[in-house]
């Protein structure tokens, strides 16, 4: 074995955390993996990892003789995805994470383009909390709001409008406000994240802090939404999750002259330059799906490595 594929072995042990797991991945026994570290530790004349029953760490020369592995696998990994990505139509397997409340819209975002492309086959993981997206191997994944700092790549790919939603049965209990601050502090439902938010008046500029923390909170944006409609308060709803309800007139929406910042939406992926064609299509597909949405906006594009 030449030291490039030495190098790789080594990288892959590291990423992978167990000489086991990184056997399974390359498609080699156990032993054969040890063999070839002890080989390349032979040759370097330094220990590159402290080894036990347990656990690998790195050594201080280990440590930065893995970052030089890392980019050379990461090389090797963009010359693959050049290759993936010159063909022209998706295949293979694409996984896809979003938060519960997009269950509902991946269908009609992505169904024609499905139907056209059998070959391809899509995994679908809904969750509010933050995957680990390296783990789940996701492709794909859709986030709101704002980031945390990560080593992924996240493109922005539209927005949403955000409207204060009520029950018909709340209002039958208290006014309808004319302006944000006239409703209750404890009547909001939200979020965790919701300490307040900040309303601009759409005719005359005139701008609002509104406290708010909510009587009832919930991680869970559908279940926020389920709380409004049953009349325990009000929320500030994002415009896919509330358009059927407001069509319905189970929900009314609250304060129109009064807008609250739109909900970015981030398509986040693997931090490399090029991207298997169905990624490509399928957040293209997703960002035209925004910009046909009521109240959506699929038109903006910004990438910066942000994400998780």
């Amino acid at each position: 074995m030449d030291s490039f594929k030495r190098m790789a072995l080594f990288a892959q042990v590291v990423q992978h955390g167990s000489l086991s797991a990184a056997a399974r991945a390359l498609g080699m026994s156990t032993s054969a993996v040890s063999q070839q570290l002890r080989a390349l530790e032979r040759d370097a004349g330094v220990p590159l990892l402290h080894r036990s029953t347990r656990r690998l760490a790195l050594t201080d020369v280990g440590s930065r003789y893995y970052a030089a592995c890392a980019r050379l696998l990461d090389a090797a990994g963009e010359a693959q995805a050049e290759l993936s990505a010159a063909r022209e139509a998706p295949s293979g397997e694409l996984r896809l994470s979003a938060p519960l409340g997009m269950a509902d819209h991946i269908g009609p975002a992505l169904g024609a383009w499905l139907r056209e492309h059998p070959q391809l086959r899509v995994h679908l993981y809904f969750e509010d909390g933050w995957t680990d997206l390296l783990q789940a191997r996701i492709d794909v994944a859709l986030r709101f709001g704002q980031l945390p700092d990560s080593d992924w790549m996240a493109q922005r790919i539209g927005s949403l409008q955000r409207w204060p939603c009520a029950a018909p049965s709340w209002l039958q209990a208290h006014d309808m406000p004319d302006d944000p601050l006239q409703v209750p502090a404890g009547e909001w439902l939200g979020l965790p994240q919701m300490p307040g938010l900040a309303w601009r008046h759409s005719r005359s500029g005139e701008e609002r802090l509104v406290p708010a923390h909510p009587r009832i909170v919930s991680q869970n944006q559908p279940a926020v939404r389920q709380l409004c409609t049953s009349g325990l308060g009000v929320a500030v709803l994002t415009c896919v999750d509330v358009a059927p309800l407001l069509d319905s007139g189970a929900l009314l929406r609250l304060l129109p002259e009064w807008e609250v910042p739109p909900l970015p939406v981030w398509a986040v992926t693997p931090h490399r330059q090029t991207q298997p064609a169905k990624v490509k299509q399928a957040i293209g597909l997703l960002q035209a799906y925004l910009a046909r949405v009521p109240g959506g906006n699929g038109a903006e594009a910004q990438d910066r490595e942000r994400g998780g």
